[in-house]
């Protein structure tokens, strides 16, 4: 019998896309190799592209998009190695089904880039539309994730100041139209280079981004000063009773330090006290001697009933509570297990939670009025950052504050994009955004998203600085993602209406 011969022009384009996500994923924090990201988007598109069916089309960006969400995700890894013989059998499979199932989204726009579009401009349009609304969709579908989009790519570079009037979703989707040029435009008698005009379309972007940062900010004659506290409380021993006192000591040490100017506001990272609030007043009130009256913001846990909280206190004078804050957004199969009652009979928990049912969420964004000097504050718990829209729900607060804890992550990857988030977050908002990150990347960050002062990432201290002025609303923070959604709703509408009448 003769061998079956090997389907080179199956298997082959799909081992390469996989490689290409890689790629991809090189333009995230905190490689930020956009240059590598952006010609491996534009190798991907043209994939696609020369797909001879609508299902190569998809197999072929779902590998994309696996090698993609495995590498830029990486860190998911680390919440199952915090203890590591109870969780650690999870690990491979969280990164695999996470990976996979994000990829689920690129491969649905492959498809329909194959079934939609007409010859290799129709396609390249076509996947550059569905692969935008997929990852806008990934921002809101079973709570979203919107880790990793194509548009983070240009954290860090002028070209990000774009978020200010398109968000991040915008961002993206210039970011595929961009790369997408040298198939729409490609190189031929009486044709425009395309890849000629990525170039200029990248350099412009990048001389008004410049512009744009350059550009002098208003600034207070007595501006406010805040003091973010980083105890560098490793995961594996933050709750070990012998470590407890240990961290606690460190925090209270570095909130009595003396200033010049003094601090009007203290920041403890999240779950930084560790009592739960009913049964913490003496613990509050050491606090507030040692902050000698100055506010002190701090992370905490607390029961309402049955309902267990993960929350931010702020403490005044005497160790009363000024001001409470509940998170809402919460981490599903971290804070919370979905189907806790059925999942929680095969010992399945949220890592970070308390008991098989976790957290319950609060009742939605808040401000908090922290006096004349420092106004209200949009407080944010860890991974409500990722989430824009959720900085859209109450008035336009002065600046925002996220308490985070980012030592679940590790030390390779997750830290740096999550920090990452927060300065796409300032640009978007035009707001100065504040972190107190347990064991960093703590950082005071101006609302077009430079980092003026941090904390590096396994280091213990504190940081003293003058709170940023803010900018005036930006379009984006106005009016949110409904331009895009609008935009994509009618281009992928047109395709869909183009193919009908085929």
């Amino acid at each position: 019998m003769r061998s079956v011969p090997f389907r080179r022009g199956l298997d082959r384009p799909v081992w390469v896309a996989f490689g290409l996500g890689l790629g991809i994923a090189l333009g995230q924090a905190p490689w930020s190799l956009w240059p590598l990201s952006l010609c491996a988007l534009a190798a991907l598109i043209w994939l696609v592209v020369r797909a001879e069916t609508p299902g190569r089309a998809a197999r072929t960006a779902w590998a994309s998009g696996a090698g993609h969400f495995a590498l830029a995700l990486s860190w998911i890894v680390d919440p199952f190695l915090v203890d590591i013989r109870h969780d650690g059998w999870m690990a491979p499979f969280a990164l695999i089904l996470m990976a996979g199932g994000l990829a689920l989204f690129w491969g649905a726009a492959g498809a329909f880039a194959g079934w939609a579009g007409r010859g290799p401009q129709g396609r390249a349009l076509a996947f550059v539309l569905a692969l935008s609304a997929a990852e806008l969709a990934r921002g809101y579908v079973l709570t979203g994730f919107p880790w990793a989009l194509p548009g983070h790519v240009w954290i860090g570079a002028p070209q990000m100041q774009l978020a200010a009037l398109t968000g991040q979703y915008g961002l993206t989707l210039v970011t595929l139209f961009i790369a997408a040029l040298p198939v729409l435009l490609p190189v031929g008698p009486g044709r425009s280079c395309g890849a000629g005009l990525a170039v200029a379309a990248v350099t412009g972007l990048g001389l008004w981004g410049a512009a744009r940062e350059a550009a002098p900010v208003p600034a207070e004659a007595d501006p406010p000063q805040v003091r973010l506290i980083q105890p560098n409380a490793a995961q594996h021993l933050k709750w070990r009773r012998d470590m407890i006192p240990v961290f606690w000591e460190r925090q209270l040490a570095y909130t009595a330090e003396p200033g010049d100017p003094p601090p009007d506001l203290i920041v403890w990272p999240e779950t930084s006290v560790p009592y739960w609030l009913e049964t913490a007043g003496d613990a509050l009130r050491e606090i507030a001697r040692a902050s000698d009256g100055v506010p002190v913001a701090a992370g905490i846990q607390r029961s309402d009933g049955p309902l267990a909280h993960n929350s931010l206190a702020v403490i005044g004078a005497g160790g009363r509570l000024r001001g409470l804050y509940d998170k809402h957004h919460l981490v599903p199969f971290g804070e919370y297990i979905p189907g806790a009652a059925l999942l929680g009979r095969f010992g399945l928990r949220g890592l970070a939670a308390t008991d098989v049912y976790g957290y319950a969420p609060g009742p939605g964004p808040r401000l908090l009025d922290l006096g004349p000097r420092l106004g209200q504050a949009l407080p944010l718990i860890c991974y409500e950052a990722v989430f824009p829209q959720d900085l859209r729900g109450t008035a336009r607060p002065r600046w925002i504050l996220q308490v985070t804890n980012d030592a679940w992550f590790g030390t390779r990857t997750g830290p740096y994009q999550h920090l990452a988030l927060a300065r796409l977050r300032a640009v978007e908002t035009g707001l100065p955004f504040l972190r107190a990150a347990n064991t960093g990347v703590s950082a005071v960050i101006d609302a077009r998203g430079r980092v003026l002062a941090s904390l590096p990432l396994g280091r213990q201290g504190q940081i003293t600085a003058p709170l940023p002025p803010a900018l005036a609303g930006t379009p984006y923070a106005r009016i949110g993602d409904w331009p895009v959604f609008l935009l994509l709703c009618l281009g992928v509408a047109a395709f869909v209406a183009t193919r009908a009448l085929k």
